[in-house]
């Protein structure tokens, strides 16, 4: 099978990078995998993979562009592409209008969100996060939907990872617990979160409990970020919040964590590495994982929506009672970390997330009639 993967982007972010090492998983059950896509910090870990990359024709800036779909469909047909997987919305358009429109090929989506664009055409095969995101796809119409949660390299991932100096580079080595947010810098309820968490950090230290916030990316917020930061350390009278900047592999950044926020891919790498873990959503929503919260995320997907119009006053709240409680209780960290590693490895591993997406391709190739099943079977 020749399988033709299209990220939305290539900024690091979770849902390109499950697109990029699920595609080297399913290339390593034997099929042939080509990545296409924009320039950006992740072809690298493209290359690192032994993936074959195509850069996607840089005048296609529209999104969702034409010139995109021709491409795709040359590439298509120069390559006997067997299934076209877009992930994100865009890419879907360009896989259909290209590949499905002129050359009748079978096209996948994958929504990593917690909504599916009403847009999105009803007989494309469906790979969704959450089992509560299908249910909604189905209602919507949807005939073929498919629950793929984002996926992890448990072992690449894992306790025992150098975090080298990123600790100390940021704040020395004065024992305060570490608080680390892997996230995109961008716009809505990431934005909302991680200015939450900065005025969560800067009162918990305003009222004596000495806590460090590392933020680990970047993006184009990162000026509101950074405002939210120094109002936090002035807040505390020292440097209690540090952006670290995007790093091209973040498992430092998790290993020298003492406690992890995130949500989606973020939140389940900081689960590998045995770490306890406060989700993060959207309108004040923060919940840390335990074993009586965890079954909720296991079926919603790790994320939440509150009920508060002002997410980030409601947000800081909510997330400085969590993390005074936690603070107050180390003894709690490793249980609470076994618990997320037990979970990833479990039911998050890249393996069991390839053999789902193999199965989603087969089917899509077969209802598609193109190719007889003695293809399909080597």
């Amino acid at each position: 099978m020749r399988v033709l993967v299209y990220p939305h982007t290539m900024e690091i972010g979770g849902s390109q990078l499950n697109a990029v090492e699920i595609a080297a998983a399913v290339r390593d059950r034997g099929h042939d995998v080509i990545v296409i896509s924009r320039s950006g910090a992740l072809v690298d870990r493209v290359r690192q993979l032994g993936l074959s990359h195509i850069p996607l024709d840089p005048r296609s800036r529209r999104r969702p562009s034409p010139r995109a779909a021709i491409q795709l469909a040359r590439l298509a047909r120069g390559h006997e592409i067997d299934v076209v997987h877009g992930y994100e919305w865009p890419p879907v358009l360009e896989a259909f209008a290209g590949p499905r429109l002129l050359l009748g090929l079978p096209v996948v989506a994958t929504v990593n969100s917690g909504t599916v664009a009403p847009f999105l055409p009803r007989m494309i095969p469906l790979i969704v996060c959450a089992e509560s995101v299908r249910r909604q796809a189905v209602y919507s119409g949807h005939a073929y939907v498919t629950v793929v949660e984002p996926a992890v390299d448990v072992r690449a991932n894992a306790p025992g990872v150098d975090p080298g100096s990123f600790r100390s580079s940021l704040f020395g080595s004065d024992g305060i617990p570490l608080v680390t947010v892997v996230s995109r810098l961008v716009r809505q309820y990431k934005l909302e979160g991680l200015l939450a968490a900065c005025d969560a950090v800067g009162e918990l230290n305003a009222a004596h409990v000495p806590v460090h916030l590392a933020i680990v990316g970047d993006g184009q917020e990162r000026p509101a970020v950074e405002q939210a930061a120094a109002a936090a350390n002035a807040r505390a009278g020292r440097q209690v919040v540090v952006l670290a900047g995007e790093l091209q592999d973040p498992r430092p950044a998790y290993a020298a964590a003492d406690v992890v926020l995130g949500m989606g891919g973020s939140a389940l790498r900081a689960m590998a590495f045995a770490k306890p873990l406060v989700v993060q959503g959207e309108r004040g929503f923060w919940k840390l994982v335990t074993a009586q919260t965890a079954t909720g995320f296991l079926a919603d997907g790790w994320y939440g929506l509150g009920a508060d119009s002002d997410g980030r006053a409601e947000g800081a709240r909510r997330l400085e009672g969590i993390l005074r409680r936690l603070l107050a209780d180390p003894a709690a960290w490793p249980g609470l970390g076994a618990l997320g590693r037990r979970i990833v490895t479990d039911r998050f591993s890249l393996h069991h997330a390839a053999e789902l997406q193999e199965q989603v391709y087969l089917s899509a190739i077969r209802t598609s009639g193109r190719l007889p099943a003695a293809r399909l079977a080597t």
